[in-house]
Parts: structure tokens; C-alpha cells; sequence
């Protein structure tokens, strides 16, 4: 649905507008509108039983998948190319292949440069949310006007299923203690960003016979806390990951599953799931053509700090 208020501030007039022009936020939108993942990001600081971070990877397409790993100039030097021969894009979003606030510095400088050059870039960051609260304010700041945070449960038990540990401040937390600290997080800093303008849409991994069942409560809680929308997303097993051989989500059971959360609030239908280099329209990935094995840095394969 597309964003259409009255009596409103020129501030929500103009994030109501970028939202129009969101393909992730907006159905309407990803047939209209291009996006491009810069993979300026490869650390993460939290382990994930579903995610397994290849790198190199040109004919996987999945969340935490990419060719290579730019720094920030490299990330407006290929901007720049992106936006020569794609004239619809309008996003520009940080995804990855770890977690954009685990590589802070570089993400922001990627959109201050990006900003220099062209001011009217719409900017988004996808984040797991441990490190929210220590950024949201620069987030702000920074004038990006719409994050993604991964919320796949609310309560310890179900949550230690899915975290093998989270890295926090460079102390390694495991169990309750763990996801203690990344549900608190995750919540404080949904709640600082829309208190301060910022459309978030919360992204959830369906696990069957893990977190399934927990989801509309999940919903119910963002949806307090003041998100715009919700994103029920199928597990991919990853080869390598802890949940290599789980079932995937049946599609048909997460639309069921998004059907019943809509009741609450707005559900995201059209998501790819889409790599961390993704360029082009939703339905139409073009990133194979603008690979550029020059900008490509060396990681390690897990590069978790």
C-alpha cells in the first residue's frame, strides 16, 4: 500500500515520500523503483544456526551472499556506474554480508560519500540490532530514513535455539545471557528509531518447530514499539549452518503465517530474500553485470568478530 496522509509535517511528508520509492517497504514500489546492496559490511557479531556467509558465491541468492567486499570508495565508485545505466534506482541499502552496525565506521562512510554525490540517494541499513542502542542517534544523524532489524523471537528459550553466541563489546555471550542482551537491544533500539522518524520494517526467519508459533507475538511487539511493517520470511537451510537440514518454509505456510499477522499490521509480500549484492528491481537482480573483481578486498570466509 502506498503511504498517502494528510495534515502532515513537511519531516513524515518527506520519509512518506522516500517510503513510496522503498521496493522493500512499498509494494508498489519494486516494480517501479531499483535498489543496490553495497557489501561494504563483512563482519557480524552474532552466529546464526541458518546462516552460513559465502563469499564468492555468484549463483547462490540468498541474504549474506556476495562476490566481493568493497570499502567505501570502491562502494561510490560502483554507485556511480549503478546509477549511469540504472536511472530508477533509489536505494541504496547496506545489508551485509555480516552486519552493517559491526562495521559502523565503514558503512557511514560509505553513505556520507555516496550523500556528497547525490543527495537525493534513499539510504537503508539491515541490521540483527545488538549494536542499536550505541548507534541509533548517529543513525539518525546520518539522515538514513529507513532500517531493517531481524526480531526471529522474543523469548530466551526459543532464542537460544537460534544463536550459537552474540558478540557484544568484545565479551562472547552464550545462552540466556546471550540473547538476553540481544532481545533488550533489539527492542530499545526499534523503539529510539521510530521515536525519532525512522520507518523500520522488522524482518523474521520462519523456523518451523522453532520460533513458528511465537511469531504473532513477535508482530504484536514491534508493531507497539511503532514499526511499519513486518517481513515472515521462509528459512533457506544453508549448506554448513547448524540448521543445514531443517525443512525450508513451506511458501505457502508463511503466507498463512503473514495472513494471520496481518490482522495487526502490514505484511511484506514481495520480498526476495535478496544477496548482499543485489542491484535492480526486486523480481530483476542485475548484480552479475556490474561485478567488479577490482574492488574485490581479502576476507576471511568467516569473518566474524
Amino acid at each position: 500500500m502506498t503511504c498517502n496522509y494528510q495534515d502532515i509535517s513537511q519531516a513524515s511528508r518527506d520519509i512518506i515520500n522516500k517510503t513510496n520509492k522503498h521496493p522493500c517497504f512499498s509494494f508498489e514500489a519494486h516494480h517501479k523503483y531499483a535498489r543496490m546492496h553495497l557489501p561494504v559490511a563483512p563482519q557480524c557479531n552474532i552466529s546464526c544456526n541458518y546462516c552460513n556467509r559465502k563469499f564468492d558465491c555468484v549463483n547462490e541468492s540468498r541474504p549474506g551472499v556476495t562476490s566481493e567486499i568493497l570499502t567505501p570508495k570502491k562502494a561510490l565508485e560502483k554507485f556511480k556506474k549503478v546509477k549511469g545505466k540504472i536511472p530508477n534506482l533509489s536505494v541504496v541499502g547496506i545489508a551485509g554480508p555480516g552486519d552493517a552496525l559491526a562495521n559502523w565506521e565503514s558503512t557511514k562512510e560509505s553513505i556520507r560519500l555516496i550523500g556528497q554525490y547525490d543527495p537525493d540517494a534513499i539510504y537503508c541499513i539491515s541490521t540483527n540490532g545488538l549494536m542499536l542502542p550505541k548507534y541509533a542517534q548517529q543513525i539518525v544523524e546520518l539522515g538514513v530514513k529507513h532500517v531493517t532489524v531481524t526480531v526471529n523471537s522474543l523469548q530466551r528459550n526459543i532464542s537460544a535455539k537460534i544463536y550459537k553466541y552474540i558478540n557484544y563489546e568484545g565479551e562472547i555471550y552464550t545462552g540466556a545471557a546471550g540473547v538476553d542482551v540481544l532481545i533488550t537491544n533489539q527492542l530499545a533500539g526499534i523503539k529510539y528509531l521510530t521515536s525519532n522518524g525512522i520507518m523500520v520494517k522488522v524482518n523474521i526467519v520462519m523456523i518451523k518447530g522453532v520460533n513458528d508459533q511465537h511469531i504473532p507475538e513477535v508482530v504484536k511487539k514491534v508493531k507497539e514499539l511503532g514499526a511499519f511493517i513486518t517481513n515472515i520470511m521462509p528459512l533457506i537451510p544453508a549448506q554448513g549452518s547448524a540448521f543445514a537440514h531443517y525443512p525450508e518454509t513451506n511458501i505457502k505456510e508463511v503466507n498463512k503465517m503473514r495472513k494471520l499477522c496481518e490482522v495487526d499490521m502490514k505484511q511484506m509480500y514481495h520480498c526476495k530474500q535478496c544477496r548482499a549484492d543485489a542491484i535492480g528491481l526486486l523480481s530483476d537482480d542485475r548484480s552479475k553485470e556490474f561485478k567488479n573483481d577490482t574492488g574485490k578486498l581479502a576476507v576471511k570466509k568467516r569473518d566474524i568478530v
